[in-house]
């Protein structure tokens, strides 16, 4: 099986050419911006007939579209998530390869969620910020193509390799400060949003399940189980053997426009906050993935503590 990876560079791109690499059955070609892309492209202004002539000639089964922005304003955003995936599209329809779509999309795109509920695929779609605007119009763009395509909506990731700007690496990063400077206390701002978290090797798993697979449509990929950003601090104290003590800054939800470890802003010098969530997915996120068991015939496999213990392993380096 010939594969067409896009964004192989990308935090969940580079999990998923690991994983692919291991399958002896399948051939990686990989396709992106950087020096060390098998082929480079731009996805965000390159253009469809451009795309379609390299298709032609590689002649993958299986494309995988792991490219995309989470961070920037409406314009970039909509340039990286929207754009790039519709000259994705068009140019498989241009295509005489007849590959199959395999697009990573993200919890983003239904936004917030009443507490305790689990997301079904079937929800209907709120986005609370562009991020989320952004990807899923490219969601509906790929369902709309026509194609052999399906739409992996992954949930939080986390693990190795987990960016410093998301909560876990900003917590870890707080956590490290803390344990060089010998602090005996850590004040976090922004611990009461829960979220779904997933390892980003099992998303990777995923990935190849559904490059393999027949299965359309869109598909949740998460663990099924939301978890306070304040438990997750918990444990990640446990498993860097940190033994200061946790004190929670938690305000009013906007306090989380500047992120788990930093200081609570001055309500009276507040900037204006357009999303009460940085990600505008509100207080809680649960994915239902009875869907992801039955068609894919994937579960979630790593726990968050190990995920943890892999993000802390990287702070932990900068010591």
């Amino acid at each position: 099986m010939r594969v067409l990876l896009i964004g192989a560079n990308g935090y969940i791109g580079r999990f998923v050419a690991d994983r692919l690499l291991a399958d002896p059955a399948v051939q990686l070609t990989a396709l992106g911006r950087g020096d060390d892309a098998d082929v480079r492209f731009d996805l965000a202004s390159g253009s469809p007939g451009a795309l379609t002539r390299f298709l032609d000639a590689v002649h993958p089964g299986v494309v995988v579209n792991c490219a995309g922005a989470t961070r920037g304003g409406a314009r970039e955003l909509t340039r990286h998530n929207t754009v790039a995936v519709a000259t994705v599209c068009e140019a498989l329809r241009r295509s005489g390869c007849g590959a199959r779509l395999v697009q990573i999309g993200c919890s983003a795109e239904y936004g917030p969620s009443q507490p305790g509920s689990s997301t079904a695929e079937d929800a209907v779609p709120r986005p609370g910020g562009p991020y989320g605007v952004s990807k899923l119009a490219a969601t509906e763009l790929v369902l709309g193509s026509g194609l052999d395509a399906v739409v992996l909506r992954v949930f939080s990731p986390a693990g190795p390799g987990t960016p410093a700007g998301s909560p876990l690496g900003r917590l870890a990063e707080a956590m490290r400060r803390a344990m060089q400077s010998g602090d005996g206390e850590l004040k976090l701002g922004g611990l009461g949003a829960q979220r779904d978290f997933v390892d980003v090797r099992d998303v990777a798993r995923a990935v190849h399940a559904a490059s393999l697979s027949a299965a359309q449509g869109v598909i949740n990929i998460g663990s099924g189980r939301a978890v306070r950003l304040r438990d997750a601090a918990a444990v990640l104290a446990r498993v860097a053997g940190y033994g200061g003590a946790l004190h929670e800054l938690d305000g009013p939800p906007g306090v989380l426009r500047t992120g788990v470890g930093h200081p609570r802003p001055d309500p009276d010098h507040a900037p204006p906050v357009a999303y009460p969530y940085p990600d505008g997915c509100g207080s809680w996120q649960q994915a239902d993935v009875r869907t992801a068991r039955d068609r894919l015939g994937w579960r979630p496999r790593i726990g968050l503590e190990e995920s943890l213990a892999d993000i802390w392993m990287e702070a932990a380096c900068r010591i």
